[in-house]
């Protein structure tokens, strides 16, 4: 076989992406989209491989729906042992963000066919010349050696064992199986021959992996065959498009191409030389920030949100070393949502959504971004090449700038110094013992063995509370301190397993129902109802009245009242979750929601506080959708079938094939044909009408988390308790202001601006009463000589920190030149201080310096400010003329050293040009 021209539509990004999945569709596979960058598995921050969202069928937890599968993968390598980071943009092939291509098999073909297929898309489709491929086997593996020898056509020659590399496992038990690779041969120009096993690493590259499923490895180490041996298997997109359009650096593919083209336009600084790594750290982190936020991930300081900062951060001073002032990374998404939207159609719908976020991120950071880096010029002056960054400076760099480790130790890398990285864990440690919990992963809550038990003995619980609030049922469980019990006698409480119930089990925000079980001289008071080990309803609660025992017949009902205002709660949610993405727009998700008998909380993702007016619309339109009084309906729809009619999914939830879909409301839609209002997957329950709410009413909003928000609101008999609450309280103020209603806003407005019109009336006579006597600084008895310089200390009673400033401004101005200190007392036992430098003397003394000589005699710490205008405070308000004395006896020291420096040493010309030199390097790459 000879080598043939690559396809043209194979030598974009997109292209090649379509021929993989149409090769394997076309050879029986189905085709399952990418699944989320946020796996459901507790082991994992982010799906770091295409068999990840697959985990389930091969440990067997779950039926595979289809017996072989293709997917196009999105992946990201951040966090944990699958970190990237740090090299990107420095080698040739690491990314953050990166596509997975595989096929997979589950039972149904094996090593035949999959290497079958791989030579088949590699040599035939993608036009690859077959004498440049060479192949790999585990040492093992004799029969995939002949697979490729006999079978496909490999010369022998080109066919290499390998030992470790070449063997898979998902953990120390479990599936697992010898690997092959496909390895393509770049020639001579790039190292030694001799194979994948023998030459150089940068001549052969991997460009795919087959994973043979054959074993379960058992806790002693033994090897069992799997009585149905799957395949698994994994090509880079970014890696094989390097090979077809004949470039040897990921980033010069033409999707990164036109990213990093973008770059260029918006910072308008060419990608060469050592700029080159910016624009490639910017391209990369670009993809990965926006896949991240496009599946609900929003920057914080905790878990993912963390992970997703970082790697933002670490993008923004990329931009800022190539001379970005301005919000960039934000002009840069359309481009993005350019190349790739077409395949991942949430990056298009997200798209406002990840540019807000980029630029609020972006202009959060950019305020501390220049003050960090002036620290790190400080801190590591005295170091030499090689030196290492204290802990505690790191930590503070993070803390008190942002600074996420990693972009510390980026920063220091080209000054070859490194940082205290164990110092700077114990500092975060600290820190977190004192003020938070760790972030504690993304898995389900744990559940408690014994349901488990019983799930197998008995099954799952059939739920009858979509139609009805009471029933019949058998006890199948009783449980007590975690363990099953034989008996529940009055006065103990406990957990009762059924074998049906209307009691709905708390999930999806909705609150558990509350109730009685009871029988003959038995009464059990349900307290809170959970679900538990996918499907078992356990009812918690209190023996009120005889003795509970397994196989009872018991009658079952829940409080119908507290379940009517949850019902409208409920579905007052799913009103208001679409009313907030008809108003704000569809980047809205929800992040979480409480539905309880007497109110609802929404959150969800939107970077900015909704104004009144946005509220006022948010709620008018639920209260539309409920004045239509429409019915609420309910089906069973196959999942795909639901999301393709428009069904809204809970980002995050698990849903089996078979979901349930609530809908309500209706309007016109954009054909003018009437459209349903909201339509979402959904397992709670509803009112039967949406008139049945009542009234929707907001009553708070507020930020839960960076890019998170709050909405509180109220529906039916509580939202007219809550107006009618507001109307009295509105009448009270009324009659206090002696107005009437439609007059209290008016006259509110009035008398606060009487409020800071007297508030700065007394500020004026307080200032003029506290610098009475001599008031003419330059003659009083205040003003004295030291060092040769004129110095003026006083202390004043009930000023506060803004109005020190203005009195020290004013002595400064009858000074002309020379130094004032203030020391402010208050009521409480506390003292302010403010030192002040006339312009002629800042270059030699500084009131920072000044200032914190005297908030030491005040019993503080620091303080802060500029060379001419400083301040700080204490809790000693009674040392106030030892804080006076303190920063005069200072004085005459920095005379003493401003005039040693000047016979011999660096002028202060010179150090700053020094200092300047220093700086100029932290921003070059």
């Amino acid at each position: 076989m000879t080598a043939r021209p690559v396809p043209e539509d194979l030598l974009t990004a997109n292209g090649l992406r379509r021929a993989f999945v149409d090769f394997f569709v076309a050879n029986g596979h189905h085709h399952e989209a990418s699944g989320s960058l946020l796996p459901h598995d507790p082991t994992l921050l982010f799906t770091v491989a295409g068999m990840v969202p697959f985990k389930p069928y091969f440990v067997g937890e779950q039926p595979a729906p289809w017996p072989r599968a293709v997917t196009v993968q999105k992946c990201l390598r951040a966090g944990g042992k699958h970190n990237d980071l740090d090299e990107v943009g420095r080698t040739l092939r690491h990314l953050t963000f990166f596509e997975m291509m595989g096929n997979f098999s589950f039972g149904d073909y094996f090593k035949s066919e999959a290497c079958a297929f791989a030579w088949e898309f590699v040599t035939d489709h993608l036009g690859l010349d077959p004498e440049r491929l060479w192949v790999t086997v585990h040492v093992s593996d004799a029969e995939a050696e002949a697979i490729w020898r006999d079978e496909v056509g490999v010369p022998a020659e080109r066919i290499q064992r390998l030992d470790e590399d070449n063997y898979w496992r998902m953990a120390d038990t479990g599936p697992c199986g010898p690997c092959s690779e496909i390895f393509w041969d770049k020639g001579p120009d790039f190292g030694d021959d001799g194979g994948p096993a023998h030459g150089g690493d940068e001549r052969f590259i991997e460009i795919w992996n087959l994973v043979f499923m054959q074993f379960e490895q058992q806790p002693g180490g033994e090897r069992i065959p799997l009585p149905k041996p799957s395949i698994d298997t994994g090509m880079g997109l970014e890696r094989i498009a390097a090979v077809l359009q004949g470039v040897h650096d990921n980033y010069d593919i033409d999707l990164f191409r036109a990213l990093i083209a973008a770059s260029e336009e918006v910072t308008g600084v060419a990608a060469k030389g050592p700029q080159a790594v910016s624009h490639k750290v910017i391209a990369d982190h670009l993809r990965a920030t926006s896949f991240l936020i496009a599946d609900g991930v929003m920057p914080s300081n905790e878990g993912r949100g963390y992970v997703l900062r970082r790697i933002m951060r670490r993008a923004m001073r990329h931009a800022h070393m190539l001379g970005a002032r301005d919000p960039v990374l934000c002009r840069l998404v359309p481009a993005l949502v350019r190349e790739m939207g077409r395949a991942y159609p949430e990056l298009g719908r997200a798209e406002e959504m990840i540019a807000e976020t980029l630029e609020l991120e972006e202009q959060r950071f950019r305020r501390t971004l220049d003050r960090g880096l002036a620290l790190l010029d400080e801190a590591t002056e005295p170091l030499g090449e090689g030196g290492t960054l204290d802990g505690e400076t790191a930590f503070k760099l993070y803390d008190t700038y942002g600074f996420p480790l990693d972009l510390t130790q980026d920063a220091l890398r080209s000054r070859g110094l490194t940082v205290d990285v164990g110092g700077f864990d114990a500092a975060m440690e600290r820190q977190r013992a004192e003020a938070r919990k760790a972030w504690a992963g993304s898995g389900e809550a744990a559940v408690e063995t014994v349901w488990f038990a019983v799930k197998d003995r008995v099954g799952a619980t059939d739920f009858l509370g979509y139609e009805t609030d009471e029933a019949e049922a058998i006890v199948t469980a009783l449980v007590a301190g975690g363990k099953e019990v034989d008996r529940l006698e009055t006065g103990m409480s406990g957990a009762v397993g059924l074998n049906q119930t209307p009691f709905y089990g708390e999930s999806g925000g909705q609150v558990g129902d509350t109730g009685t079980i009871s029988a003959p001289g038995v009464r059990f008071r349900v307290a809170d109802t959970q679900k538990k080990a996918d499907g078992v309803f356990v009812h918690l609660g209190t023996v009120e009245e005889g003795v509970l025992v397994p196989e009872l017949a018991v009658d079952l009902a829940i409080d119908a009242d507290r379940r009517t205002g949850i019902r409208a709660n409920h579905s007052a949610n799913h009103l208001v979750h679409a009313a907030l993405r008809k108003e704000l727009g569809t980047h809205v998700a929800q992040k979480g929601s409480l539905v309880a008998p007497d109110r609802l909380r929404f959150d969800f993702s939107h970077n900015k506080p909704i104004s009144a007016e946005e509220l006022s619309r948010i709620e008018e339109i639920s209260n539309r959708m409920v004045l239509q009084n429409d019915r609420v309906t309910t089906r069973l729809m196959a999942l795909e079938d639901a999301v393709e009619a428009g069904a809204m999914a809970l980002f995050g939830e698990k849903y089996s094939d078979e979901v349930r879909v609530v809908s309500m409301g209706h309007e016109p839609g954009a054909d003018g044909r009437e459209k349903v209002y909201s339509m979402e997957l959904c397992g709670g329950t509803h009112v039967g009408r949406t008139g049945e709410i009542g009234l929707v009413t907001v009553v708070s909003e507020g930020a839960v988390s960076a890019g998170v928000r709050r909405i509180e609101a109220f529906t039916a008999d509580q939202a007219r308790r809550h107006l009618a609450e507001q109307e009295r309280r509105l009448r009270e103020v009324a009659g206090v202001l002696k107005v009437s209603v439609s007059d209290v806003v008016e006259r509110a407005a009035a008398l606060a601006d009487d409020k800071r019109r007297l508030e700065r009336e007394l500020a004026d006579a307080r200032r003029k009463l506290a610098m009475a006597g001599p008031a003419d600084a330059s003659g009083g008895d205040e003003v004295k000589e030291v060092g040769s310089v004129k110095f003026m200390g006083r202390t004043v009673d009930g000023i506060g920190g803004k109005d020190l400033k203005g009195l020290v401004d004013d002595a400064k101005k009858k000074l002309e030149s020379g130094i004032v200190v203030i020391v402010g007392r208050s009521d409480d036992g506390k003292a302010g201080i403010v030192v002040g430098v006339t312009g002629d003397l800042t270059g030699r003394f500084n009131a920072v310096d000044l200032v914190r000589a005297g908030s030491e005699a005040l019993g503080g710490k620091g303080g802060g400010g500029r060379p001419d205008l400083a301040q700080a405070g204490g809790p000693n308000a009674a040392d106030a003329a030892q804080a006076n004395a303190a920063v005069e006896a200072a004085v005459p020291e920095i005379v003493g050293d401003a005039a040693s420096t000047t016979h011999g040493q660096p002028s202060d010309h010179d150090l700053h040009q020094q200092k300047q030199v220093r700086r100029c390097r932290w921003r070059q790459p």
